[in-house]
């Protein structure tokens, strides 16, 4: 009798991956002609990417030049949450976060897709932040992967422990 195969849905981003990024972009910030003179910065204080420059244009800038070298380093930016540029003193400033794992409300959603839509016979739970896929045949498995692929979600998913 064939065993179960099954995979696991998840949300996560490489912390490395993010430091990396802020690091890049406070290095082109510094280098820049147009960040010259404008007080414009980037640092990651724990979870948060703190960014801040002179004028609300400026600080915007800070912001696309993170995104750019976010996509660079294969981190979706739908985990990325970033706040309206803020009036602080002379400086403006923007938080920003980057979010992982499934919400319950996400994963729910996710579970009946792959029930409504998906082959017979795959059973979806979810387990806290991550959603576990399993059936009996390995090409079921394949065709949900494919059908979740092909959704337009809100979140960024990632296929992981394939057994």
């Amino acid at each position: 009798m064939a065993s179960e195969s099954s995979f696991d849905i998840v949300n996560k981003v490489d912390q490395q991956e993010v430091d990396n990024a802020v690091n890049q972009a406070a290095k082109e910030i510094s280098q820049r002609f147009d960040f010259k003179n404008v007080d414009a910065g980037i640092k990651l204080s724990g979870e948060a990417i703190d960014m801040q420059a002179n004028t609300e244009e400026r600080c915007n800038a800070v912001l696309d030049v993170l995104k750019d070298k976010l996509v660079k380093r294969q981190i979706s930016l739908k985990g990325l949450e970033a706040d309206e540029p803020k009036l602080s003193g002379k400086i403006y400033k923007i938080n920003a976060s980057i979010s992982a794992g499934i919400t319950q409300e996400n994963a729910k959603k996710l579970s009946k897709l792959i029930r409504d839509e998906g082959p017979k016979g795959v059973k979806a739970q979810i387990q806290g932040e991550e959603l576990r896929v399993s059936s009996k045949s390995r090409d079921d498995l394949q065709a949900v992967q494919a059908l979740i692929k092909g959704q337009d979600l809100d979140f960024a998913v990632q296929f992981v422990n394939y057994r």
